[in-house]
């Protein structure tokens, strides 16, 4: 009967096909090392150093694997495994700030590129002259979360604003919020229908148009909690309405451990962060180049690669900076 319920029975594939993947890994690295012993040996008894480049070439790329795993060893959280569900909101900088947020939305989708990590945009507000107020997207893949949720926080660039007439320097702020996908499991949510009230519009394009002339747009308003999600990238409002609820299920999740937290903080007698005003990292690109990050004092001098998607030396020495603090 596993498959008379299909939610539970995606859920549990899923977490299958992780644990394939983590099993196919290591007997993958098991075979390569043990081929590669062979390969020395051999190069050993014959006396034969033509093999020498081809042998420390691979012993290069099974290291860099094994310092990817290490990493992953530090994530163990209960939501790490999941896929990550990323909103982009501009802040502070009009114009220039909205062109941040779209430039910070590509540097993830970019990243999960990369990564070979499937991307699924699900929601876009576009900007009155260029860029986006906002953008949602779904990046999964092995420990999605777990890489990703350290990204949450405020991020600044400082540069030359192409939108400024006298080409001034310019600051802008953007905040992004990365949330673990929520699961049929998670039965400490609950959504009652009556809970929820949904609104359909028109979907809007760059510069504020109406791009449609069906309602496929999705507004949801989860009326317990005030929590409002908008959904307009899909033409479908069948598919609107899908992504607006996982987004819903999203933060209704983050809720719930946000007020565990705060719960545990009180007994414990500790201050709560103020995430919300944390500026955790810095991109200049004027009047030098660098990409800073404040919690962990890591700096690129590589500001173009690293919004090219070039993220893992920035997510690795956060990861690695928690180790025996948790």
């Amino acid at each position: 009967e596993f498959w008379n319920d299909s939610r539970q029975a995606q859920v549990k594939m899923r977490q299958l096909t992780r644990v394939k993947e983590t099993v196919e890994l290591w007997q993958d690295l098991q075979s390569r090392t043990i081929d590669l012993l062979e390969l020395v040996d051999l190069a050993l008894d014959e006396g034969d150093f033509s093999l020498q480049d081809q042998i420390e070439d691979e012993v290069a790329q099974i290291s860099q694997i094994l310092a990817k795993e290490e990493v992953n060893l530090t994530l163990s959280g209960a939501y790490d495994d999941r896929s990550a569900i990323i909103s982009i909101h501009a802040g502070v900088g009009g114009t220039d700030s909205h062109d941040w947020a779209e430039m910070l939305l590509r540097m993830y989708a970019k990243w999960a590129e990369a990564e070979k990590r499937p991307v699924q945009i699900m929601d876009m507000s576009y900007g009155e002259e260029a860029g986006l107020r906002s953008g949602t997207m779904e990046i999964s893949g092995q420990k999605a979360y777990g890489y990703l949720g350290s990204e949450g926080g405020v991020h600044r660039l400082v540069r030359l604003s192409p939108y400024d007439p006298d080409h001034l320097r310019h600051t802008s702020f953007a905040v992004v919020e990365v949330l673990p996908e929520a699961e049929v499991g998670d039965s400490e949510i609950t959504v009652r229908p009556e809970d929820l009230k949904m609104d359909f519009f028109r979907s809007s394009g760059p510069g504020g148009q109406n791009v449609q002339k069906v309602a496929s747009a999705v507004r949801l308003t989860h009326l317990p909690t005030g929590i409002v999600i908008n959904c307009q990238n899909e033409r479908s409002q069948h598919q609107n309405r899908e992504f607006a609820m996982r987004i819903l299920m999203a933060k209704l999740l983050a809720k719930q451990n946000e007020e565990r937290a705060k719960e545990l903080a009180k007994i414990r007698g500790e201050r709560p962060m103020p995430e919300w005003g944390n500026q955790i990292r810095s991109y200049v690109l004027h009047p030098y180049k660098s990409v800073k990050d404040h919690r962990t004092n890591f700096q690129s001098t590589n500001p173009d690669a690293v919004l090219d998607g070039d993220l893992n030396g920035l997510i690795e020495a956060y990861l690695m900076s928690r180790v025996g603090k948790e």
